[in-house]
C-alpha cells in the first residue's frame, strides 16, 4: 500500500503554498559557472555586487592549481570525522598559521563558520562527563549577546533562558554593555560580538568592548567573519580598533569571504581548544573541512600576508566605490568599510528596485525583516576587485534614478536576502 505522508498534520504545505502565494519563497536562482564580478543566469550576463568571494581566487589560476595539486595529495575529503580517523597534514597547518595570526595557542577548524559559531555556544555552557572525575558543567554561563549578533549565534543560544542564561545590549553601545555587565555581577559571563556587522557594515568598538571585559572579568568571543585578513594594519582603515583585536580570549574566522572558500575556526588558549574537540559538537560529529580547501586556504592566508598590496588595493578601491555612490546623493551607511549598504527603508520599493536592477543586468542583494527591522530594508554591495569603473559609474547612475522614481508602496513582498 502506498504511503502518503500528510504535510497538512504538520503545517507544511499550508506554509508553503501561502509563502509562494505571497511572494516570500521561491527556487534558488541557478548560476551558471562560477561567481565573480559577473555571473550567467539563464543565458545572460549580469554585473554581480551580491559576491562574497570579492578577490577573486577562484579566478586566479594559481590558486586553482594548488587546489588542484592538494586534492591529488590529499584526496576529496578526510573520509572520516576528527574523532575517528583525525584530520590530514593540511587541516594542521591551516590551524597553525591561524594560531600565529591570532597570537593563540591553538585553533580548531569546523566546516563552516556557523558551526564554529553553533559550536562555540554549546561548548561553553555544556554539562558533560566522561566519567565520575572526568566532567564539567557550564550551564550557569551567562551570555552577553550585542543585538545586532548573526543568526548562527541566536540560533545556538536559544535553548538558554533570556533574561538569565542569555543577555543582550545595545548594537555597539560600551554604557549599556556595561549596565548588563553591573547585572551579571560576579557570574561566569561572555561577551559575545563581531568585529564588522553583515548587513550595515558597522565596525565594534573593539578595545573598548574588551577594556570592559577584562575589568569586569568576562571573556569575550569576537566573530571576526567579515573584518578576517580585511583589516587590522596599521595603513588601513580601523586600525585603531582592529589592532586590538587578538586580545579577545576567543576569535572566529570564516574562510568564505576574504580567502573565497568554505569553513570556519576558533582560536583561543590550548585549554579551551582541546575541550571544544568534544563539547562543541560540531566539529566532532560532522566531518571536517575539505583537505584541499584547507591546503588552499593556508596558501591564500600566507599571500595576503606575504604581499598586504592585494587587500590595501582592494580596500582602496571600495573606498573609492562609496564615495562615487555618496557623490550620486545615495544614502549609505555610516561607517565605511568595505560593505556599502544603501538604506532604502520601505520594503516593497526595496523589492522593486531590485527587480529593475535585474532588468538592467544588475545582480543586488536585498536584505528585509527578519533580517534587519521591520521597514528598514537595505541594499547590500559587495564590490569585486575586477568590477570596472564603466560597471560602478553605471549602476551608481541607475540606482539613484530608480529610488528618485520609484515610489513608497504598500503590501507584501517577497523576502529576499
Amino acid at each position: 500500500m502506498e504511503n502518503i505522508i500528510n504535510t497538512d498534520r504538520w503545517g507544511f504545505k499550508h506554509f508553503v503554498n501561502t509563502s509562494v502565494s505571497e511572494g516570500f519563497l521561491r527556487d534558488p536562482i541557478i548560476m551558471q559557472g562560477m561567481s565573480g564580478p559577473r555571473i550567467m543566469r539563464n543565458g545572460q550576463s549580469f554585473i554581480n555586487f551580491s559576491g562574497i568571494n570579492y578577490l577573486g581566487w577562484q579566478q586566479d589560476e594559481s590558486i586553482l592549481s594548488a587546489f588542484c595539486a592538494s586534492v591529488m595529495r590529499y584526496g576529496l575529503s578526510t573520509g572520516g570525522s576528527r574523532a575517528t580517523q583525525g584530520v590530514c597534514e593540511a587541516h594542521h597547518s591551516l590551524e597553525q598559521i591561524l594560531s600565529r595570526h591570532h597570537g593563540k595557542d591553538k585553533t580548531l577548524t569546523f566546516a563552516s563558520g556557523m558551526l564554529a559559531n553553533m559550536g562555540f555556544i554549546n561548548a561553553m555552557t555544556a554539562k558533560f562527563n566522561f566519567s565520575s572525575t572526568s566532567k564539567i558543567d557550564n550551564r550557569d554561563t551567562v551570555l552577553i549577546f550585542d543585538r545586532d549578533c548573526h543568526w548562527s549565534l541566536w540560533k545556538a543560544a536559544a535553548h538558554l533562558k533570556f533574561g538569565e542564561q542569555l543577555l543582550t545590549f545595545r548594537h555597539n553601545d560600551i554604557a549599556d554593555l556595561e549596565r548588563v555587565l553591573g547585572l551579571v555581577g560576579s557570574k561566569k559571563a561572555i561577551v559575545v560580538f563581531e568585529s564588522l556587522y553583515s548587513s550595515d557594515g558597522s565596525v565594534a568598538p573593539i578595545g573598548k568592548i574588551i577594556d570592559l571585559c577584562e575589568r569586569t572579568g568576562a571573556l569575550s568571543y569576537i566573530d571576526d567573519a567579515n573584518g578576517f585578513m580585511v583589516y587590522g594594519e596599521p595603513q588601513r582603515p580601523f586600525y585603531e580598533e582592529f589592532k586590538h583585536i587578538n586580545r579577545a580570549d576567543f576569535i572566529m574566522v570564516s574562510l568564505s569571504k576574504s580567502i573565497g572558500l568554505e569553513g570556519g575556526a576558533i582560536s583561543a588558549n590550548a585549554e579551551f581548544i582541546d575541550a571544544f574537540e568534544v563539547l562543541s559538537g560540531t566539529s566532532i560529529f560532522t566531518a571536517a573541512i575539505q583537505p584541499p580547501t584547507a591546503g588552499t586556504a593556508t596558501i591564500i592566508i600566507k599571500r595576503l600576508h606575504d604581499d598586504p598590496s592585494i587587500m590595501d588595493n582592494y580596500v582602496y578601491r571600495t573606498r573609492e566605490f562609496r564615495q562615487i555612490l555618496l557623490d550620486s546623493g545615495l544614502p549609505l551607511n555610516e561607517d565605511p568599510s568595505f560593505i556599502t549598504s544603501v538604506l532604502i527603508g520601505n520594503e516593497m520599493k526595496a523589492e522593486h528596485v531590485r527587480e529593475s536592477l535585474e532588468e538592467e543586468g544588475f545582480c543586488v542583494p536585498i536584505f528585509r525583516y527578519p533580517a534587519v527591522k521591520p521597514n528598514q530594508a537595505i541594499m547590500r554591495l559587495i564590490l569585486h576587485k575586477d568590477h570596472s569603473d564603466a560597471d560602478i559609474r553605471c549602476f551608481a547612475e541607475l540606482l539613484t534614478k530608480l529610488l528618485k522614481d520609484i515610489p513608497e508602496a504598500t503590501g507584501r513582498t517577497p523576502y529576499v536576502i
